[in-house]
């Protein structure tokens, strides 16, 4: 019988330096990774499905996305993540596949910022109050030390003071901003997690050298920022595959001729092996674009799975096959 990990085990396995350096070397290795299947199940509900593999292990997200659910006293996404050894294909772990999605995009995003974030960087502002928010302020602030101030914004102004108000009594330093375009023009990362279908950040707000960091969208009809943000930037994404087929604030520029496909210049394996530089001067406007790949998922699955006696973690780390 395959094991199952709750959320609190799959979260006590997944620190974010072990896991900063799991995804860091999952990236540099690669694994087989399909574009994501995604069904519409009505004009808002939607199923997907997330593969990917390597030579030792077989990873499945199931997803769902019912933004009704809250009514009925379920969150809005649901996630369940199945493991299966590779040479048998039989199940070997059952895991919360929410934790395991809040805890790699925070890092996904951190890892972007490590490259393309001028090394400086003091500053970050969260855009979205919603569940993932928390984590990626999380993310940012333990692998990037110099983050001094912290703040969140929402377009409700309980939610974002709650949120800040809940993380200060982790020891980070949040407060509330109340003046999204002042927000943006003084910070030095911009990260937004929410599903906004009309942009949210305008590419005039931004100064010279902001870093833009995108992971709410996941579909082509939303928007986080403006075609003139998308102009402006330096342009990488977690993988070319998925982004740029499913990425509202990709997608569109491109098709419609705001941005040429040269100037995505990378994606996050390219970063991490050092094919591709992610800033080439200070002033550079940087985004990274993140819709959710599989090759994160699996990577985090087998740490859970390896700390917990499943398997040997020094394949996890690069010293072995991913």
């Amino acid at each position: 019988m395959p094991t199952v990990f709750t959320a609190q085990q799959v979260h006590a396995a997944l620190d974010w330096a072990t896991l900063d350096s799991a995804l860091t070397a999952a990236f540099a290795v690669g694994a087989d990774v399909p574009l994501r299947h995604s069904h519409a199940l009505n004009d808002m509900d939607a199923l997907l499905l997330m593969p990917a593999w390597t030579r030792e292990s077989i990873g499945l997200k199931v997803v769902t996305f019912i933004p009704g659910a809250p009514l009925l006293g379920a969150p809005t996404v649901g996630a369940t993540y199945l493991l299966f050894d590779r040479a048998t294909g039989q199940v070997q772990a059952v895991m919360d596949g929410d934790a395991i999605t809040v805890r790699r995009t925070a890092v996904v995003s951190a890892i972007a910022a490590r490259f393309m974030a001028r090394a400086n960087a003091r500053t970050l502002l969260m855009i979205g109050t919603g569940h993932l928010s928390p984590w990626m302020v999380r993310a940012h602030c333990a692998l990037r030390p110099t983050i001094e101030r912290v703040a969140i914004w929402g377009r409700d102004t309980q939610r974002s003071t709650a949120l800040a108000a809940r993380l200060r009594t982790e020891g980070l330093p949040t407060d509330v901003a109340t003046d999204l375009e002042g927000a943006v023009r003084v910070a030095d990362i911009v990260s937004c997690a929410t599903t906004s279908r009309v942009p949210i950040v305008r590419g005039e707000w931004l100064a010279p050298g902001t870093h833009v960091d995108l992971v709410g969208g996941f579909t082509r009809e939303m928007r986080e920022v403006d075609d003139v943000a998308i102009a402006r930037s330096r342009i990488a994404v977690d993988s070319y595959r998925g982004a740029l087929a499913e990425a509202g604030d990709l997608a569109v520029p491109l098709e419609q001729g705001v941005i040429a496909r040269e100037q995505v210049v990378a994606d996050l394996a390219e970063l991490v092996r050092g094919d591709v530089a992610g800033r080439t001067t200070d002033g550079d406007v940087t985004l990274f674009k993140s819709v959710g790949t599989a090759l994160a998922d699996l990577a985090a699955a087998r740490l859970v799975f390896a700390y917990f006696g499943g398997v040997d973690r020094r394949a996890l780390h690069g010293q072995g096959e991913l």
